[in-house]
């Protein structure tokens, strides 16, 4: 018997619902669209599927049932305008951080300054806050640190994808290679591992997935908010920005780390369910 789109997205959502809970339809659609050229936003219709659809859609479910992300099976992910490749090795772009790039966008756009703004990105990953950045003002230049290889290979082929962003990869640890960068930064960015390396085995297993050196934080999920603050903050020129992404219980702790290195002006901007999510300073004027 033939399967149809409306009866396999039933069929679909009856799966998921123990891997993806109240997301399962959204999932489901999701995989509709992508593997078996769903319009988007179409209704599932009584069209029927290929063999070949119903068998690659019934693989993607098997390996969501297993806890494969869903962003991982689909190979892409949107973030802000963009839509950027994402996989094994890399950190998943979130909504949360769509937060911390639209809040250094409002800022720079309110600096004065007549050359276009330099912006740092710490642990870039897949690139979603340089790029996103530089896709909200597309006059920045924006320098990419990232250390892990596997992580390095989604950013190349996400700064590839948008030639006309100036996002520039610098392979590097944030731990050990400040002194290869320069100083004068108008912007310093981040969306650092920061989850405590304890709380690691509790999490969602679709989180656990991805990939432990993108979560953890070290013992209480500060140590690159520290490094941050007494290695990088330094190299803003006078006026520029220092802009994290934190945990929800972070941000009293992150701003005190940001006023212990001087940066002035602090703000703790929350995300859309009204928890702290960003941590912002500034370098003092000369």
């Amino acid at each position: 018997m033939a399967m149809t789109y409306r009866t396999y997205f039933q069929t679909a959502i009856e799966r998921l619902q123990a891997a993806s809970g109240e997301d399962a339809a959204f999932e489901a659609r999701c995989l509709l669209e992508d593997l078996a050229h769903l319009p988007h936003g179409g209704i599932p219709d009584d069209r029927e599927l290929t063999d070949e659809q119903v068998l690659r859609l019934d693989r993607a479910i098997g390996e969501r049932e297993n806890g494969r992300p869903l962003q991982y099976i689909l190979g892409e992910w949107d973030f802000l305008s963009l839509r950027l490749s994402v996989g094994e090795g890399v950190l998943i772009p979130r909504p949360d951080t769509e937060v911390l790039c639209e809040t250094v966008a409002d800022t720079l756009r309110r600096m004065p300054g007549e050359n276009p703004p330099k912006i740092l990105d710490l642990c870039a990953g897949s690139g979603c806050v340089g790029l996103g950045v530089a896709s909200l003002l597309p006059d920045v230049s924006v320098t990419a640190l990232e250390k892990s290889p596997a992580a390095l290979s989604f950013l190349e082929k996400n700064c590839a994808r948008y030639p006309e962003l100036s996002v520039f990869i610098f392979p590097g640890d944030i731990f050990t290679d400040a002194d290869r960068l320069s100083d004068g930064w108008d912007a310093i960015l981040s969306n650092p591992p920061y989850i405590p390396s304890a709380d690691i085995v509790g999490l969602m297993p679709e989180v656990k997935n991805e990939p432990a050196m993108a979560l953890d934080g070290g013992k209480d999920g500060l140590d690159f908010y520290r490094t941050i603050a007494k290695t990088w903050v330094k190299k803003l020129r006078p006026g520029g920005i220092c802009a994290v992404e934190i945990g929800f219980d972070q941000g009293p702790t992150v701003e005190q780390l940001f006023a212990d290195a001087g940066l002035v002006d602090r703000q703790i901007v929350k995300d859309f369910a009204g928890h702290d999510r960003v941590v912002l300073g500034f370098a003092p004027e000369n």
